[in-house]
């Protein structure tokens, strides 16, 4: 039978020819969703359709998901997970729309194009008063290098400006390419920028970061444009900074709530823009052809290349390897925690049965777990490698049959240069118990947990007791714990799970006291 496919809403005609050609498409906003959506084997949508999770549980044969749009937030992506349908988007769809606006914004900012359009509308012919500033030979400040940032660099050097970046999570082979020069810090783009955009991720790290004490490190009559997410910048603060002169002026897309109606819309220095980035016809066109080859993609059972769930992959793999999938996640994401971000190749290496399979999925596994939280897109299983790429991280895998004193074990290392950072791990008993059993050089016998409490020093006496004082002085309750050592009297690693999170100033402390090293890493719940 062939697949039957619902284009719910409207898309590039391109995109519905390319489903025509293969399977039978209806093109319905008009009918009742629950009472057809259990007639198709794929459904077509952008934002305004919303598919709960009692529409999906009608859906007896969906088999994807097609969302013509960056983002999934109509979509119960666990539902659909639970149920084993596919959820593609077009993540790539605006980003040369986005860039392009950036841009806009940019060009804008510099000469006053917005205040001077305002009041000759209001036949006022003010030339003196909006004379603006020349971009050719100025510094703009990219804080952010993924997708987007990197198409305003390279449109930013067309127009004759210097241009440095920063973004801790891409290789300095990646700003080589590019031609564009790479700082070590935030910091150090305040100090260099002139103009400053953002094209940061929103984590917990960045929200807000743009505040009063960031822009007190910037040089005085910097610009700023954010066309990324209205949550990166603290808007009272940036107020403050118009107000006084600090900045000079900003150029803004988006904000910390939509629609806006703040007081930055009260500055003359100030050029707004209703969240419009990605709203073009070619960027909505392109996501309709974009999504019509990942649904295309799911039903003929290849790669979907933008799910946002779970790959596509064969049952007898699925069962052999499946297990170790949020292992090879955790490990990825621990060996990217041990080197704070950085990366220039990433080995996994299966070692016993698993040498046995096509272990492509636990390398992206790994991935997976390694850009967690250091992206400027949500991360999954399929875009994993994308992000590799766009950093410039060469990724590597390797297999042996030997696995020493294990029948299966994943090891995954981080080169950084010429350093290397190795961690490895296992699952043990009926349960798949994942075991860390070595990290930084140690040999280790740990089950992995969320939090985990990392300790180097010298072997000597009463370091142990010292640590599990400090943290129960801190409230912080210590589940398990395991100390491996190079040689007696040498270097020794001590590694705790541990129940809640230690407060930054207990690390500092510890750190303080004379340790090689102590840091906190979180690995979060699952893979």
């Amino acid at each position: 039978m062939t697949p039957r496919v619902l284009v719910r809403e409207a898309i590039a005609p391109a995109g519905v020819d390319l489903l025509r050609s293969r399977f039978d498409v209806d093109e319905d906003a008009e009918s009742d969703l629950a009472e057809i959506i259990d007639r198709y084997d794929a459904i077509v949508v952008r934002s305004a359709t919303k598919l709960t999770a009692e529409l999906i549980g009608r859906a007896v044969r969906l088999r994807v998901i097609g969302r013509a749009g960056v983002g999934v937030d109509n979509v119960d992506v666990e539902a659909a997970t639970r149920r084993g349908i596919v959820v593609a988007n077009a993540p790539e769809s605006t980003v040369v729309s986005a860039a392009e606006h950036t841009i806009g914004l940019l060009v804008a900012l510099a000469r006053n194009i917005a205040q001077a359009h305002a009041a000759l509308k209001q036949g006022r012919w003010e030339r003196k008063a909006h004379g603006g500033i020349e971009l050719a030979g100025k510094t703009l400040g990219v804080l952010g290098f993924g997708r987007i940032g990197q198409q305003v660099a390279r449109r930013a050097v067309g127009l004759g400006m210097h241009v440095v970046a920063y973004d801790p999570f891409v290789s300095a082979e990646r700003f080589r390419e590019l031609g564009i020069e790479r700082l070590e810090t935030t910091a150090d783009v305040y100090a260099a920028a002139e103009f400053l955009t953002l094209h940061l991720p929103l984590t917990p790290e960045t929200r807000g970061s743009l505040d009063a004490a960031a822009f007190a490190q910037m040089r005085d009559g910097v610009r700023l444009v954010n066309a990324a997410r209205g949550e990166l910048v603290d808007e009272a603060a940036l107020v403050d900074a118009l107000r006084s002169g600090k900045v000079a002026g900003a150029a803004l897309d988006v904000f910390s709530e939509e629609p806006y109606t703040g007081p930055l819309l009260e500055l003359d220095n100030v050029v707004v823009t209703p969240h419009l980035a990605a709203s073009t016809d070619e960027a909505q066109d392109r996501a309709g052809v974009i999504v019509a080859e990942q649904v295309a993609a799911a039903l003929d059972g290849g790669l979907v290349t933008n799910a946002v769930n779970i790959p596509v992959i064969g049952a007898e793999e699925l069962e052999a390897l499946g297990p170790y999938v949020p292992l090879a996640a955790k490990l990825g994401r621990l060996a990217m925690e041990l080197t704070e971000g950085r990366a220039d190749e990433i080995v996994l290496t299966s070692y016993g049965g698993l040498a046995d399979y096509d272990t492509r999925l636990l390398t992206v596994s790994a991935l997976n777990g390694a850009f967690q939280g250091r992206a400027d897109r949500p991360v999954n299983y399929v875009n994993a490698p994308l992000i590799a790429r766009e950093r410039g991280i060469e990724v590597r895998e390797e297999r042996s049959q030997s696995a020493r004193d294990y029948t299966s074990l994943l090891r995954v290392e981080i080169r950084v240069g010429d350093d290397k950072t190795r961690v490895a791990g296992t699952l043990i008993g009926r349960e798949n118990r994942q075991w860390l059993v070595s990290a930084l050089g140690f040999d280790l016998d740990l089950e992995l947990a969320p939090l985990l409490v990392l300790v180097r020093y010298d072997d000597v006496p009463g370091v142990i007791g010292r640590v599990g004082t400090l943290l129960g002085q801190a409230g912080v309750n210590i589940a398990n714990m395991t100390v491996s050592r190079t040689r007696r009297g040498g270097k020794a690693l001590m590694v705790l799970t541990v129940d809640s999170m230690p407060p930054a100033e207990l690390v500092e402390r510890i750190r303080a006291e004379g340790f090689d090293d102590a840091r906190v890493l979180e690995l979060g719940p699952g893979g």
